[in-house]
């Protein structure tokens, strides 16, 4: 099913239309094989008996759910269709989902012999309606089904299987929708594992481990005719690797594309995508790392796989780690498109390949695309637990790129001064708007893009030509996605002093204290804490110490700057001014509550306003007059408020580049 989003996600580099931003997902116990999706609820199919919340730590908060559940489509939670797919002996599994045209049936295939008690023969028809096994729908298949494609009055089956309704039927078989078998029969000689029907439903695709179709050579993929099974198109031995088999497959308007495994050196792991008006080839990747599953969305075919090494196509050489989703046009491979999200490989005791499964669904005017597999955290969320499941969206994209590092700043000829950093990262836009920033000014002093991707993040630079002789800068850069929508914070500052005699020099200094109190809380300390809060009522009160410098020789105080970011929550702005106030009395970070804060000046030396918005770098003029009193000493300033909404910052416990700092600028008396 394609899926085309009314509102595309604005921050991702086109084509792309998914988000890398990975969102709470319900988790299994065990590997999820398939999946299927009707009106935004998703089936999800495995070998798994309970699920758990998003984060939860496996064994803790499950709920039985065997070999299957299903979920609401955008928010991640199970919905009240409880299926258990159980077996007699052995392991029951669910190996393939399907939903009949008219949105009313769920097929499922795998390998067991009852549905919440119904018995069944490793496949089974559910009515949607309410979600109750359909006892009518009695076919008996001797063995694992491992594929389902369905039309208007047609079942179509792949596996392992040798008969079914008790006639011999060699790994493929058709079933109409009440049951019986009918008489198509494309005969494998081996085992089947994907099929697909054409949008125009002449034709099957299918896919799998075998060398022959219908007494045909058509190794691991063939097409037939839907309603005869004869051969309409087979690929000989050397279209797929003889140690490649054919895991997955997925059609669009224009296209049939294939997911591919295989074994030992040489082979083809890679995709191929064939035209749907002849199937040949359009083109494919040679990309190594077993492919499991493909999907297309907008324009874009995405992958689950274990990547490894697509030096062969020009991206990504060999590496130790695995990169377990992909995207790429499905008009061209080449270059893989900008969206990486990634899992680790599954737990010891498994395959360990990581994702298995994909399907896009729509809810409420939002795509979301959903991933199974054996997986059991999100790389890119920081090694979060997430087993099983995990879904992203069309949009918002809500993913800040990387924050820019390894920042130099060095002298160069004719007085000016070159910054140099590492360019950042963002797992789903490769287009990077970079902003430089002096001297703790809010104003950037230059603005650029750089393109970077996983593998290749190129040392990028700016040549500052406004540089002043004899002082010092310090540089910090920041990197933005497209259109701006997220930014990092400030890099660690690069700091440098240009030759010659100044005329004006910069002096920045982070915090070397830094707490906030608690009206509601009088007795309690929060000089360990990440954030800081400015608040009136009920009271949140902020102090900051600085270490200042003495003038330089022959220069006066000219300006006094300070810097704050607001933290990440959702709610850190604040549509309320703080008013910036000299401490008077004595504090320490460790010890100062609500009941014992310190006295304050009477002055206001500065006043913040505007500062609306998680993560944003904020910057309050400070009265030089009253900062100069301080210089060569300790300066304990303090943010208040007279407002109700509260204020949250980054405290220097989160990083020194987020933390309060003060910037004084110097000139020539």
């Amino acid at each position: 099913m394609q899926l085309v989003s009314p509102t595309e996600a604005g921050a991702v580099t086109p084509p792309v239309g998914i988000t890398a931003d990975d969102l709470p997902t319900w988790q299994t116990n065990g590997v999820v094989w398939a999946m299927a999706q009707h009106e935004g609820v998703v089936f999800a199919g495995g070998t798994f008996s309970a699920i758990r919340p998003p984060g939860a730590a496996a064994g803790s908060d499950e709920r039985d759910a065997l070999n299957f559940a299903a979920f609401n489509a955008a928010t991640g939670a199970p919905t009240d269709c409880e299926l258990s797919f159980t077996v007699g002996s052995g392991t029951a599994t669910v190996r393939a989902l399907a939903v009949s045209p008219d949105g009313s049936t769920l097929y499922a295939g795998g390998r067991f012999g009852a549905v919440n008690g119904t018995s069944v023969s490793n496949v089974a028809a559910v009515d949607l309606a309410d979600c109750s096994v359909k006892s009518g729908f009695k076919v008996s298949v001797s063995a694992t089904v491992r594929a389902l494609g369905v039309t208007d009055d047609t079942v179509y089956l792949g596996g392992d299987f040798s008969t079914v309704g008790g006639q011999s039927r060699a790994r493929f078989a058709a079933v109409s929708t009440s049951g019986a078998v009918t008489s198509w029969n494309p005969r494998a000689d081996d085992v089947a594992r994907a099929l697909e029907v054409t949008p125009d439903g002449k034709n099957i695709v299918l896919g799998g481990d075998f060398d022959t179709i219908g007494g045909k050579s058509s190794h691991a993929l063939a097409v037939v005719n839907s309603s005869s099974g004869a051969t309409t198109k087979t690929y000989g031995s050397t279209f797929i690797h003889r140690s490649s088999v054919v895991k997955g497959l997925a059609v669009d308007a224009s296209g049939v594309y294939t997911a591919n495994e295989g074994t030992g050196g040489g082979v083809f792991d890679g995709r191929i995508a064939l035209d749907l008006s002849d199937f040949n080839q359009r083109w494919r990747d040679t990309c190594l790392g077993a492919t499991q599953d493909v999907t297309v969305y907008d324009s874009v075919l995405y992958s689950a796989s274990h990547a490894h090494d697509c030096g062969s196509m020009g991206q990504f050489p060999q590496m130790n780690d695995r990169q377990h989703l992909l995207a790429e046009s499905v008009g061209n491979p080449k270059p893989l498109l900008s969206w990486f999200p990634d899992t680790d490989d599954g737990p010891s005791g498994t395959e360990q390949i990581g994702p298995r499964t994909m399907i896009t669904s729509s809810r409420s005017g939002t795509d979301y695309m959903w991933v199974g597999g054996e997986f059991t955290r999100i790389v890119t969320h920081g090694n979060m637990r997430q087993q099983g499941l995990v879904r992203f969206a069309s949009g918002p994209d809500t993913g800040a790129p990387s924050v820019p590092d390894q920042v130099t700043a060095a002298n160069v000829t004719g007085g000016k001064v070159k910054v140099s950093w590492r360019a950042g990262l963002d797992e789903d836009d490769s287009r990077l708007t970079y902003r430089i920033y002096r001297n703790g000014s809010s104003t950037p002093v230059h603005t650029m893009t750089a393109d970077s991707v996983f593998w290749k993040r190129p040392t990028v630079s700016f040549t500052d030509a406004d540089a002043q002789p004899g002082t010092k800068y310090t540089y910090r850069v920041t990197a933005s996605d497209a259109g701006g929508a997220n930014t990092s914070s400030q890099s660690a500052g690069a700091s440098v002093t240009t030759p010659g005699t100044p005329a004006q020099t910069t002096v920045e200094r982070a915090a070397t204290a830094d707490a906030y109190v608690n009206g509601s809380a009088a007795t309690s300390t929060y000089g360990t804490h990440q954030q800081l809060a400015v608040r009136g009522s009920s009271a949140y009160e902020t102090y900051a110490r600085f270490s200042l410098p003495a003038a330089p020789s022959g220069m006066k105080l000219t300006g006094a700057k300070l810097a704050v970011r607001t933290s990440s929550e959702t709610y850190a702005g604040s549509a309320d001014d703080a008013r910036v106030r000299a401490v008077t009395g004595d504090w320490s970070e460790s010890d100062v509550t609500y009941a014992t804060r310190p006295a304050l000046g009477g002055t206001t030396l500065g006043t913040l306003s505007g500062a609306s918005g998680p993560d944003s770098e904020q910057s309050v003029t400070l009265d030089t007059a009253e900062i100069a009193g301080s210089l060569n000493g300790t300066l304990d300033l303090a943010l208040t408020s007279t407002g109700t909404d509260s204020l949250w910052l980054w405290a220097s416990e989160s990083g020194a580049a987020k933390g309060p700092r003060l910037t004084l600028t110097f000139e020539a008396a």
